[in-house]
């Protein structure tokens, strides 16, 4: 729009131009008619010498203002097109709310009006271009307060911008807020969008500068209606001025009166603006049908209008020096209409004056499309940068980090490209969106990628959080328990899983640390005072065991098995109980102790397998002694079934894949054996179970 509009000026100016040549041309012919038809009339008449006198300057006055008359342009229905605004107008009036019928009727009337305005100014405002795209919301609402402390008419572009970037800012925000409520694990059905406090702010402020601009739409349209009550007004005094019988010099007077009140008004509405300008023109020619004045009178006007024109002149010569091209450009378009409103000049000197005033304007032309040229090349410069930065970027983001310190890294150097592009100007008006929303969408889906990482890392570091509370708790249980030997060995597996589980957030490492830290120092510290004691009565405990040793092989056993393992048991129970011996000592007693129980067994013709749980039945009796103990017990047994059970189905699907052949069939024997082992275990570890329930549930009837 901005572009058409642009070239709609260049072929005005050039159009009327060719109009003024062409009015100069019918002017000189009109003035040559009416002068030959003057002389005509006074050889015709005989007039007296006064008569004579003011005749000819009444026709030729008649004539030069007629002339006038055709030349002026009302600037309701002609008005001047400044050049063509920056290339930031267009994307902050998307950025405005759609308007209604009648409001965009006022928008385009009141814009209409500023144009013709900023005509008639000597020096027009020059709107600032604000990049507001850099600044936060907060910063937005300051700017858009600030902006209100202006005039309403003075601001309409950088209010726009700020919203478009304002409207930008926010949806970025609430699509953060969105995208944070998903990877919170929240509903998309179920969001509900957050208060924006400062957005409320921000949409008071624009509604305010939107009702300010609309009561300035409304005062330009009264004044618009008064000025045209006035012209009304005058052009009634100027069908009474036609119709009055007084003298000519003050006829003449009253009329130069209402021509001053006519310019002096102001602007009417434009569906009335042909209509009045063609009422005011019918009765301004039937005025000089009816008065002519004399050739003198309009000598004097032409020398008025020559001076005004050499002001011009001298005026548009300063503007080539200016040093702005565009605002020369159009304080140009301003002279132009003032040109157009003064009447002609002598004949002699019209040619002279108007190449004056035409080459300065030239001057001023050819500078103005060379600023513009110049920005071009500038911008299409900065749309090489740009795309140099998008490809840069494109080759940063191409490997993706493996750690936070290589993200870090990354982000710095996105973060480095990022401030370069600020630094750059706008790219061309055609690219500068496109280059724009390439360049974000890969730094976009940058932080996402990074987003996602940490994520990742923060739902690892939970993991090993809940993971490592765990072994806190096991530890703690632990750390409670007498049975040294499977405690430790219980202790020191769970030190090992705490190796191998990863980092955990570091404001929870030191404190997860120092708690599990605790309870492991609590255990060992119990274990050493416990052996220290022990360990001052191992004579005493070496001479006991000899003595149970003694007993053992003495004892004559019977025919009773169940008796005999009563008695084995409580031997075992004996021996359990005496207590540590030196070290020097201990296998050989341990040893010579373990043959002579085997030694019974298969002369009494007991099982391993009785053994194993007349030794678990004793284990159960000496360790297991409440709830708590009893559920570990129950989740140890039930982890090596499991294991047991999944080697076994592991070893029978294997069994299937063997060729054969000797080799394959020595391995086939050795998966048996281990198959045929783990299945006697499996029932092992089921009686265990029962045995522990049994004696958990008569542990109970006891309590009870």
């Amino acid at each position: 729009m901005i572009i058409f509009l642009y070239f709609c000026t260049l072929h005005f100016l050039n159009k009327n131009s060719k109009d003024w040549c062409a009015q100069q041309e019918e002017q000189t012919s009109s003035q040559t008619e009416q002068t030959d038809m003057e002389d005509a009339i006074e050889k015709q008449n005989g007039t007296t010498q006064d008569e004579q006198h003011l005749a000819p300057q009444a026709v030729d006055t008649t004539s030069e203002i007629s002339q006038n008359v055709n030349e002026e342009v009302p600037t309701e229905t002609a008005p001047e097109v400044a050049e063509p605004v920056a290339e930031t107008a267009s994307t902050a009036e998307t950025a405005l709310e759609e308007l209604t019928p009648e409001e965009n009727q006022a928008e385009q009337s009141a814009d209409a009006s500023a144009t013709e305005a900023a005509s008639t100014k000597e020096q027009p405002f020059e709107e600032p271009v604000v990049n507001y795209a850099t600044m936060s919301r907060e910063e937005m609402v300051a700017a858009m307060k600030e902006l209100l402390s202006n005039d309403v008419t003075l601001i309409k572009l950088r209010v726009g911008n700020l919203r478009q970037a304002f409207n930008e800012a926010t949806a970025a925000v609430q699509k953060a807020d969105f995208e944070a409520f998903l990877a919170d694990g929240g509903e998309k059905d179920t969001y509900q969008q957050a208060e924006d406090a400062v957005g409320e702010e921000f949409r008071k402020l624009y509604a305010d500068y939107r009702k300010r601009r609309q009561q300035h739409q409304e005062a330009v349209e009264a004044q618009k209606q008064e000025s045209l009550a006035k012209k009304q007004a005058l052009l009634e005094q100027l069908r009474q001025l036609i119709e009055s019988e007084e003298p000519l010099k003050q006829v003449h007077d009253s009329f130069n009166a209402i021509q001053e009140q006519w310019k002096q008004t102001g602007d009417v509405p434009r569906s009335e603006a042909n209509t009045l300008w063609q009422n005011y023109h019918f009765l301004v020619e039937q005025f000089f049908n009816k008065v002519k004045i004399d050739k003198e009178l309009r000598q004097l006007d032409m020398k008025k209008n020559l001076e005004q024109k050499l002001e011009l002149c001298e005026q548009a010569e300063k503007l080539i020096v200016s040093n702005s091209p565009t605002k020369a450009f159009r304080e140009l378009q301003a002279l132009r209409t003032k040109w157009k409103t003064i009447g002609p000049v002598a004949l002699e000197l019209n040619d002279e004056i108007w190449a004056r005033f035409n080459n300065a304007a030239d001057q001023i032309v050819a500078r103005n499309n060379e600023f513009y040229e110049q920005r071009r090349a500038e911008q299409e410069k900065n749309l090489l940068a740009k795309q140099a930065l998008i490809t840069e970027l494109e080759q940063l983001v191409a490997e993706k980090p493996t750690s936070g310190k290589q993200w870090a890294e990354m982000t710095e150097k996105v973060e480095e490209l990022m401030t370069t592009w600020r630094t750059i100007g706008y790219a061309t008006t055609d690219q500068n969106d496109a280059v724009w929303k390439q360049f974000k969408g890969r730094i976009d889906q940058f932080y996402a990628a990074r987003k996602e990482y940490y994520e990742t890392i923060r739902s690892a570091h939970e993991a090993n959080y809940n993971k490592k509370v765990a072994l806190c708790v096991q530890a703690e249980a632990i750390a409670l328990r007498d049975d040294w030997k499977k405690a430790t060995e219980e202790l020191l597996k769970l030190q090992q899983e705490w190796r191998e589980i990863g980092t955990v957030e570091r404001k929870h490492a030191d404190k997860l640390w120092t708690r599990f830290r605790a309870a492991n120092d609590e255990f060992f510290n119990r274990k050493s005072e416990h052996y220290q004691s022990v360990h001052g009565n191992e004579q005493e405990n070496l001479a006991t065991k000899e003595a149970i040793l003694a007993e053992l092989k003495a004892y004559e056993f019977g025919d009773d098995k169940e008796e005999n393992l009563r008695v084995i048991k409580e031997f075992q129970r004996r021996w359990i109980e005496a207590g540590f011996v030196p070290m020097s000592e201990k296998d050989r007693l341990q040893t010579e102790f373990r043959n002579t129980i085997n030694h019974y067994f298969e002369q009494l013709k007991i099982s391993a397998r009785e053994a194993a749980e007349n030794a678990y039945r004793e284990h159960l009796r000496l360790n297991v002694t409440d709830e708590k103990q009893a559920s570990g017990e129950r989740q140890a047994l039930l982890t090596k079934l499991e294991k047991l059970r999944g080697d076994l189905s592991v070893w029978e699907n294997n069994m299937g894949f063997f060729a054969e052949s000797k080799q394959a069939d020595l391995l086939k024997q050795e998966l048996e054996r281990k198959m045929q082992s783990a299945r006697q275990q499996i029932a092992l570890l089921e009686t265990k179970l029962k045995m522990l329930e049994t004696s958990m549930k008569n542990e109970g009837d006891k309590q009870v």
